[in-house]
Protein backbone atom coordinates (compact mmCIF):
# COMPACT_ATOMS: atom_id res chain seq x y z
CA UNK A 1 0.00 0.00 0.00
CA UNK A 2 0.90 3.29 -0.99
CA UNK A 3 2.02 6.13 1.84
CA UNK A 4 -0.88 8.86 2.49
CA UNK A 5 1.10 12.02 1.71
CA UNK A 6 -1.25 14.77 3.03
CA UNK A 7 -1.39 18.58 2.67
CA UNK A 8 -4.05 19.93 5.73
CA UNK A 9 -4.30 23.86 4.82
CA UNK A 10 -4.73 25.89 7.67
CA UNK A 11 -5.67 29.59 7.21
CA UNK A 12 -6.90 30.57 10.34
CA UNK A 13 -6.31 30.04 13.94
CA UNK A 14 -9.35 27.45 14.03
CA UNK A 15 -8.36 25.81 11.09
CA UNK A 16 -4.73 25.17 12.24
CA UNK A 17 -6.35 23.80 15.51
CA UNK A 18 -8.36 21.87 13.56
CA UNK A 19 -5.27 20.80 11.25
CA UNK A 20 -3.26 19.50 14.63
CA UNK A 21 -6.18 17.86 15.59
CA UNK A 22 -6.51 16.00 12.03
CA UNK A 23 -2.55 15.03 11.59
CA UNK A 24 -2.32 13.45 14.80
CA UNK A 25 -5.32 11.06 14.46
CA UNK A 26 -3.91 10.30 10.64
CA UNK A 27 -0.66 9.70 12.34
CA UNK A 28 -2.44 7.58 15.11
CA UNK A 29 -3.85 5.29 12.53
CA UNK A 30 -0.51 5.73 9.55
CA UNK A 31 2.00 6.13 11.71
CA UNK A 32 4.34 6.27 8.41
CA UNK A 33 1.77 8.99 6.91
CA UNK A 34 3.41 11.64 5.25
CA UNK A 35 1.31 15.10 6.76
CA UNK A 36 2.36 18.22 6.13
CA UNK A 37 0.08 21.51 7.75
CA UNK A 38 0.49 24.78 5.22
CA UNK A 39 -0.09 27.96 7.14
CA UNK A 40 -0.72 31.18 5.56
CA UNK A 41 -3.03 33.69 5.93
CA UNK A 42 -4.63 35.06 9.53
CA UNK A 43 -3.29 31.28 11.02
CA UNK A 44 0.53 32.40 10.71
CA UNK A 45 0.20 34.76 14.26
CA UNK A 46 -1.01 31.50 15.91
CA UNK A 47 1.57 28.64 14.30
CA UNK A 48 4.30 30.94 15.14
CA UNK A 49 3.43 30.26 19.24
CA UNK A 50 3.55 26.63 18.60
CA UNK A 51 5.86 24.79 20.50
CA UNK A 52 4.73 20.58 19.72
CA UNK A 53 8.14 19.50 17.92
CA UNK A 54 6.28 17.17 16.43
CA UNK A 55 3.86 19.03 14.96
CA UNK A 56 6.73 22.22 14.41
CA UNK A 57 8.23 19.31 12.26
CA UNK A 58 5.16 19.38 9.82
CA UNK A 59 4.44 23.24 9.51
CA UNK A 60 5.21 24.99 6.32
CA UNK A 61 4.62 28.54 6.45
CA UNK A 62 3.61 31.33 4.11
CA UNK A 63 6.65 33.91 3.40
CA UNK A 64 4.14 36.01 2.57
CA UNK A 65 1.87 36.06 5.34
CA UNK A 66 4.68 36.40 7.59
CA UNK A 67 5.84 39.17 6.06
CA UNK A 68 2.51 41.00 5.78
CA UNK A 69 2.13 40.29 9.78
CA UNK A 70 5.78 41.19 10.69
CA UNK A 71 6.36 37.97 11.92
CA UNK A 72 8.85 35.84 12.60
CA UNK A 73 8.85 31.71 12.60
CA UNK A 74 10.68 29.25 14.69
CA UNK A 75 14.29 28.49 13.00
CA UNK A 76 13.28 25.07 12.17
CA UNK A 77 10.16 25.67 10.88
CA UNK A 78 10.28 25.26 6.80
CA UNK A 79 8.97 28.72 4.81
CA UNK A 80 7.59 29.29 1.05
CA UNK A 81 7.48 32.08 -0.86
CA UNK A 82 3.63 31.34 -1.20
CA UNK A 83 0.80 28.86 0.20
CA UNK A 84 -0.92 28.75 -2.79
CA UNK A 85 2.17 28.23 -4.71
CA UNK A 86 3.61 25.30 -2.67
CA UNK A 87 -0.31 23.17 -2.36
CA UNK A 88 -0.32 23.47 -6.34
CA UNK A 89 3.15 21.94 -6.37
CA UNK A 90 2.67 19.60 -3.68
CA UNK A 91 -0.50 18.36 -5.42
CA UNK A 92 1.34 18.03 -8.88
CA UNK A 93 3.72 15.25 -7.24
CA UNK A 94 0.19 13.15 -6.11
CA UNK A 95 -0.16 14.74 -2.20
CA UNK A 96 -3.60 15.01 -1.30
CA UNK A 97 -5.14 18.18 -0.09
CA UNK A 98 -7.73 19.15 2.96
CA UNK A 99 -8.70 22.60 4.10
CA UNK A 100 -8.97 21.79 7.89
Amino acid sequence: MAVTQLLIHAPTADALKRAQNNARNLLKLESDAQVEIVVNGSAAALAVTLNDEDILSRLVICRNSLQAQSLTAQPDVKQVDAAVQYIAHQQMKGWSYMRA
